[in-house]
């Protein structure tokens, strides 16, 4: 059977990528050392696969329901999609790029007619798709390190485009130069030296790679030499036998480990942070545009390391480890929409028996006596906000000291507030304690989260839950005008009623009943189940009675309950869930 690069070719590549990588994934699980030895890397790589898989399947069988068959280019893009929502680790999310980049070559290729199937144009597309590749995945990644997956990765690319030859040649040299990029990868990283071990991220891409060749030429790759690694600990030898579709034999590494511990499967960051990280590994994908995206890249470069930010036209894969994961996922939703967001503790995954439930407390940062008593009532640590008197980060350590907690979720319930409560988390940090400061904007925001918080959770997924419930309230707040002033909504006079929609005024009115009412009709018309008011010292004592009639009359399915918060300096305060 010639060589040739056609829809069905990518078809067969995902399924014996699939079985390659069935077969492979424990032994390269083994090798994951670096930058996090949590030995998944294997399985990340499998389940990226299986989703891209999936979505070939699904064309086919879309194709087939009208008696057609999709072209190349549909075929790729089925696959890079489908990779890049189901990208699981940092080495799954690398390859999905990976595959984004070939796609793009492809579809670049197509549209000056459909792209051949076979010689001689089709081994020129290839050689350009494997370069995109490569190039599109430096890119991707915000601190590129060479010894990782993307050093195979290049090696591939540079192989091919050195082969003047055909198709066939082609992806049997990408195989060849990947394979010998991966030989290299020992000595390239201290981590891979002392263990003796080959990257494991490279090594999966070989095995895709492997089948990428058997795929288009029909034959596995011919059983490869010994790998050598040019360090005093060589690598093990990678074999290929006849019936395991090219894919290199079980190494038998000496693994080394920070913990000693195997870890729950989370995202191995293949080309970045070094041993002693953060502690948490944060994934989302996210729903944002060009722009935002590049600001998000700058933030989450900022908070952390092992950055990956795949995709495009609207759809992104955020890969990144950090200590503060509420700033992490505030980042995402300042950029746009995320979901399918995955949190996971780098030092929490402990092999059976597993230890005892941490002792767990939520520290909130809450203006006035009567809010304090809420959180109070709700299970919180309460650190009081006086006017015009910002605590201290020292003051905020203190009360997560006194919580007497192994494990500490922080509330700052206010922007203005969010650096100062970051330091204190550091600071608490650094005395051994696990924070996660949870970016509430206002006390509502506060009461929502601790509604979900459940200690009996693990840790990350109280977290998650916590900072969802809260990314799902929209808050609002009324205050007197003091004086004349331009503002969001016109201009103000001293003594108008000034109603503020997640921080910025939306409605200036004259009463206080009434600019409550026209602040909530704004905030529901997007939707909403539950209204929470909160009453400041100076609020009228029907305030609450009025907005929740107006509530009950004008949308008979939102719920409405109302609190005495006290003497914040706000009359009113009002949540939307």
């Amino acid at each position: 059977m010639p060589p040739a690069l056609d829809a069905s070719a990518v078809r067969t590549w995902c399924r014996l990528s699939l079985k390659a990588l069935g077969r492979a994934r424990e032994e390269i699980d083994a090798i994951n050392v670096f930058p996090v030895a949590d030995g998944d890397t294997g399985t990340n790589v499998f389940l990226t696969v299986e989703s891209a898989a999936q979505a070939v399947e699904a064309v086919f069988e879309a194709h087939a329901s009208g008696g057609s068959r999709p072209s190349l280019a549909e075929a790729f893009r089925a696959m890079s999609h489908g990779a890049l929502i189901g990208a699981c680790g940092n080495s799954g999310t690398i390859l999905a790029q990976l595959l984004r980049g070939m796609n793009e070559a492809v579809a670049a290729a197509d549209e000056t007619g459909p792209v051949p199937g076979s010689d001689p144009d089709a081994a020129r597309a290839l050689r350009q798709a494997l370069k995109a590749a490569a190039a599109s995945a430096y890119e991707a990644v915000a601190r590129p390190v060479e010894g990782t997956m993307l050093t195979v990765a290049r090696g591939a690319a540079e192989a091919a485009e050195r082969t003047a030859g055909g198709l066939g040649e082609v992806v049997r040299a990408a195989h060849a130069g990947a394979r010998t990029a991966l030989a290299a990868t020992t000595a390239q990283l201290d981590p891979l030296r002392r263990a003796g071990v080959v990257d494991a991220g490279g090594l999966g891409l070989l095995a895709v790679l492997a089948a990428l060749c058997e795929a288009v030429t029909g034959e596995a790759p011919a059983r490869p030499g010994a790998i050598a690694a040019p360090s005093p600990q060589p690598a093990p030898l990678p074999r290929a036998d006849a019936d395991t579709d090219a894919v290199p034999e079980p190494l038998a590494p000496a693994i080394a480990t920070d913990s000693g511990l195997p870890e729950d499967p989370g995202c191995p960051a293949d080309g970045e942070a070094g041993e002693g990280g953060p502690g948490f590994e944060v994934v989302y994908l996210l729903e944002a545009g060009e722009a935002a995206v590049g600001a998000l890249r700058r933030r989450l470069d900022r908070l952390g390391e092992s950055l990956v930010v795949v995709g495009g036209d609207g759809l992104w894969h955020v890969h990144v480890h950090v200590d503060d994961v509420g700033a992490a996922i505030e980042a995402g939703i300042e950029a746009g929409r995320p979901y399918r967001i995955k949190v996971t503790y780098f030092g929490a995954q402990a092999a059976a028996p597993a230890p005892e439930p941490a002792v767990r407390a939520v520290v909130a940062l809450v203006p006035g006596r009567g809010l304090a008593e809420l959180c109070e009532q709700a299970g919180g640590i309460v650190v009081e906000v006086r006017p015009d008197e910002p605590p201290a980060s020292g003051e905020i350590a203190a009360a997560i000291r006194r919580a007497h907690a192994r494990e500490v979720v922080l509330l700052p319930n206010d922007a203005d507030l969010r650096p100062v409560a970051g330091a204190a988390a550091e600071q608490a940090r650094t005395a051994g304690v696990r924070v996660a400061l949870v970016p509430t904007r206002s006390p509502v925001q506060g009461l929502a989260a601790l509604a979900v918080h459940q200690p009996s959770r693990r840790f990350d997924e109280d977290v998650v839950a916590m900072t969802a419930a809260a990314g799902a309230t929209r808050y609002a707040e009324l205050a007197v005008a003091e004086a004349e002033s331009w503002t969001m909504a016109g201009i103000c006079q001293a003594g108008d009623v000034l109603g503020m929609i997640d921080g910025d005024v939306a409605v200036i009115g004259s009463s206080l009943s009434g600019t409550a009412v026209a602040v909530l009709e704004r905030m529901l018309a997007a939707g909403g189940e539950l209204v929470t008011l909160v009453l400041g010292a100076g609020a009228p004592p029907d305030l609450a009675e009025q907005v929740e009639a107006h509530v009950r009359e004008a949308h008979l399915a939102v719920d409405t309950v109302a609190y005495e918060g006290g003497d914040h300096t706000r009359p009113l305060l009002i949540g939307v869930e």
